[in-house]
């Protein structure tokens, strides 16, 4: 290993292996990625289904929970972050869903130049290899294989018609034309297999001579020398090394640990650095605040036929028979994702877009900490607000790195949350009650027939309501006082140093985040690239 290169990138997840393959593809840059997980070897990282696993693991998966939220009865709510090669790309869902139009467009209007929908679909095109073929919004050739399931389920397919039947449009691309209707999901899998950041991007990047990667290296802060980041510290194998930066660190850790990492280096509020003995080198407050996650209710349906994963699960032959075809044809229920088909709709007529997301899942569990399917065939249909108003924070509670920090996302701390989350309860109802998928629900478990008005649909969803693992925002892109990186994502007050990752959301996306942190790292990588070449001209 070098004692310096010309770019650290800190965290080989979702945007990290993103950075490291395209800062090094030219072999004109020595580029140092540091991990603080291992590899992705464990099975069940790769196969689709797996991430029932994973989201537990502590192996691949940091386990950090929340504060107890007041909005959810004091409970502490899981909040499952990727721990190796690939980061959260490695244990997520699989689902790619970009989010809306308005979304985009609404940072750029926020001051944020470059970060509009025209702006940013180049960045998405850029990466995908879609199975569907290219048009408008889709590219080819890209290293991210976006593919549909392999099959089709019956609940699938009742679901959707339902939806039609309900009034929901048929949408067979939520990330086309228009986001609002019902339909699949498409994932980022190839042949039924998982493919996270680390398989499409960082594998080919690995064979560079101008690319290190350190794993097991876990970050104790950023060094500086003045208010130019000029290093990183950290901690492999129980020795402390330092390794220095030419040109630019760039810091993507996550929404989590990327706010954490930067207090921890004395870049955060003065006041929160001081109480834990750390010297303060830029003080700005908004560094760890602006948190956003989305938050879901799950209903619960028994079906009248054994056709779920709880059935296939509850029978040996069923099975070995699952395992056997997923090992033969990659298709069946191992190769399923976290939610095979949903939709996007308004819980108002005069709304321009979608405020609800559904995700439809052929099984059911209680979702404890090792979770259970449960012992009747079920299928569970989970209720979402894509853009909540509530805001809470990431914070330092000590000066040990090894201490995880606080994480408050405050959820229904807005009442508008709660307002809008009823509503689309509500609709959840209406779309079950509809044919041809009413006619296969034996019985709703939950929350029940009897749970009808929005007052006892919140009590439920304070009682049960779980995250959906979204968190973003702790590092918002903006000009204002309380802003922590501008739009070419260089950190406030401070030179050499930007974030890059789905911290840097100013609000929340209108869907699952890990295809936007892809883009936020395609994006990342080209304004990186592009002051390098800038710098190169001027000296010559």
């Amino acid at each position: 290993m070098h004692k310096a290169y010309d770019y650290i990138v800190i965290g080989a997840g979702s945007a990290g292996c993103v950075l490291a393959d395209r800062l090094s593809a030219s072999g004109e840059y020595s580029v140092l990625l540091l991990e603080a997980g291992g590899k992705d070897r464990d099975i069940w990282i790769h196969v689709p289904l797996g991430y029932g696993r994973t989201f537990f693991n502590p192996t691949v998966n940091w386990m950090f929970e929340t504060e107890p939220q007041p909005g959810l009865n004091g409970r502490r709510i899981a909040q499952p972050r990727g721990k190796g090669l690939g980061g959260s790309s490695s244990i997520n869902g699989l689902l790619y869903v970009r989010g809306q139009r308005e979304d985009y467009d609404g940072w750029r209007d926020l001051g944020n130049r470059g970060w509009g929908y025209d702006d940013v679909l180049p960045m998405f095109k850029r990466s995908e290899d879609q199975q569907r073929g290219a048009n408008p919004w889709h590219g080819t050739g890209g290293p991210l294989p976006v593919t549909d399931l392999p099959e089709k389920h019956p609940i699938s397919e009742a679901f959707i018609a339902a939806g039609v039947k309900a009034g929901l449009p048929h949408n067979p691309d939520f990330n086309g034309e228009r986001q609002e209707g019902v339909g699949p999901f498409q994932a980022t899998a190839k042949r039924g297999l998982r493919y996270s950041t680390a398989k499409a991007f960082l594998r080919r990047a690995l064979k560079r001579p101008n690319l290190d990667l350190l794993m097991r290296a876990q970050v104790t802060r950023i060094l500086f020398d003045g208010v130019r980041a000029s290093g990183v510290a950290f901690v492999q194998d129980g020795k402390a090394t330092e390794v220095s930066a030419r040109r630019e660190i760039i810091l993507s850790a996550g929404a989590i640990q990327s706010p954490h990492i930067l207090q921890l280096s004395g870049i955060g509020p003065g006041g929160l650095l001081s109480q834990y003995g750390i010297p303060v080198v830029k003080d700005l407050p908004g560094v760890g605040e602006n948190l956003q996650d989305h938050v879901q209710a799950r209903f619960i349906f028994e079906t009248k036929k054994k056709i779920t994963l709880n059935d296939d699960m509850a029978n040996p032959l069923r099975q070995i028979r699952m395992g056997l075809n997923y090992m033969l044809t990659r298709k069946g229920p191992l190769g399923w994702w976290a939610g095979i088909a949903g939709a996007f709709i308004k819980t108002r007529p005069d709304l321009d877009r979608p405020d609800i997301q559904f995700h439809l899942y052929p099984f059911s569990t209680d979702r404890k900490d090792k979770p259970v399917l449960h012992p009747f065939s079920a299928f569970t249909l989970t209720v979402c607000q894509v853009r909540p108003y509530s805001r809470g924070y990431v914070r330092i509670k000590s000066s040990d790195p090894l201490v995880p920090p606080a994480i408050s996302p405050n959820y229904l701390s807005d009442p508008r949350d709660a307002k809008v989350l009823a509503a689309g309860m509500q609709m959840a109802k209406k779309v079950a009650a509809a044919e041809p998928l009413a006619s296969m629900i034996k019985s709703e478990k939950e929350p029940g027939p009897s749970v009808r008005s929005d007052e006892d649909l919140l009590s439920f969803l304070r009682a049960k309501a779980m995250s959906v693992y979204h968190p973003v925002g702790t590092c918002r892109m903006g000009h204002d006082e309380n802003a922590v990186v501008d739009d070419e994502l260089k950190v406030h007050g401070v030179f050499g140093l930007r974030v890059v990752d789905a911290s840097i959301m100013p609000t929340l996306i209108s869907g699952n985040t890990n295809a936007p942190s892809i883009m936020i790292g395609e994006k990342g990588a080209e304004l990186v690239l592009r002051d390098a070449s800038l710098r190169n001209s001027q000296a010559a």
